[in-house]
């Protein structure tokens, strides 16, 4: 796989020895330094986003000021798809990407040939005797292959909903501009992920810079227990009908800002509104303090989460802060 990436750099002014008159930052006698969101990291100069600030109440009953962020299902900073090779002679420029037992696959031509094997299910055979791959072809198809009952009229084949069809989808998202950080952590609502303690959370974990959601995990049993193949992008994203585009895996591809003290790039906003960082730092490693929602405190960022692994289709796994009722 080849990624590429627009990169930033962010400069942080640490409070150990420089005056500053920038109000967004502050202190939690707790844990240090909150940083507010930072508005204008985000791809805000095409029509692919737009953001306004809206009175808000968080979760803990915060009454505060958030940020409404709408978006596109058409990031500006990298290109979508491919998602389906047309012919099992295809290379891995053709295809996508699967995720798969905390891997990452090429969807190339070679493993849609070889499906049958790598799931040890001789039901798998998504191409013809020409080896063309059977493909959805029409919103219709996307629509129908999507709906985990979709039965056998679509067995076997690889399902690629296209841009066009979400040409005019928009979404909108509310982040606090100041994170609340809780004493305890939230369980994301809906699918995917282990649970926090207490009361459940939102389902989508986040906001890239282009304004494309983190998404939860994507159902992956009940699309290959259809015997369908949703591929992601190089990106990590793929579309549905009603979420637009959206990812499942941070591959670095989505534009990311660089960190001036080796710790991992910056890919965006938790839901909370803490700072969402790549998994690595800029030496390959990854922090070995997090918590359980993958996230931790440092005298820069103040508290900030990790992305998981793009092979375990995952972000992160709880929130710590309160997040837009």
């Amino acid at each position: 796989m080849k990624f590429s990436a627009i990169v930033f750099t962010l400069l942080v002014c640490v409070a150990c020895g420089c005056e500053s008159d920038n109000n967004d930052i502050t202190t939690d006698p707790a844990e240090g330094i909150v940083l507010d969101v930072d508005a204008s990291l985000f791809l805000t100069n095409t029509s692919a986003v737009k953001i306004t600030t809206v009175p808000c109440t968080l979760s803990d009953g915060t009454v505060t000021d958030c940020y409404q962020i709408v978006a596109t299902s058409t990031p500006s900073d990298h290109e979508m798809g491919p998602w389906c090779p047309d012919n099992i002679s295809d290379d891995a420029t053709a295809g996508g990407i699967w995720l798969e037992n905390g891997q990452v696959y090429d969807v190339d031509g070679a493993f849609i040939e070889n499906m049958a094997t790598f799931y040890n299910d001789t039901t798998w055979l998504m191409y013809d005797a020409n080896g063309d791959i059977y493909k959805t072809a029409t919103e219709d198809d996307c629509a129908n292959a999507a709906n985990p009952n979709v039965g056998a009229v679509y067995e076997n084949f690889c399902v690629e909903c296209l841009p066009s069809y979400v040409a005019d989808l928009t979404q909108t998202y509310l982040i606090p501009i100041t994170p609340v950080k809780l004493s305890s952590s939230l369980a994301f609502g809906g699918p995917g992920g282990p649970p926090g303690i207490g009361e459940q959370g939102p389902s989508q974990r986040g906001i890239a810079f282009n304004g494309v959601v983190f998404d939860a995990p994507a159902p992956t049993d009940a699309i290959l227990g259809a015997y369908t193949l949703a591929p992601f992008d190089d990106a990590g994203g793929h579309i549905n009908l009603n979420a637009g585009y959206h990812y499942h895996a941070a591959t670095g591809v989505s534009t990311k800002i660089s960190q001036i003290d080796n710790h991992a790039a910056m890919i965006g906003y938790a839901l909370d509104g803490h700072g969402l960082f790549a998994q690595l730092d800029t030496d390959g490693n990854e922090p070995i303090d997090l918590d359980d929602c993958r996230g931790h405190y440092d005298d820069t960022r103040g508290y900030h989460y990790h992305a998981d692994a793009p092979g375990n289709n995952n972000f992160i796994n709880c929130l710590y802060g309160a997040y837009v009722n």
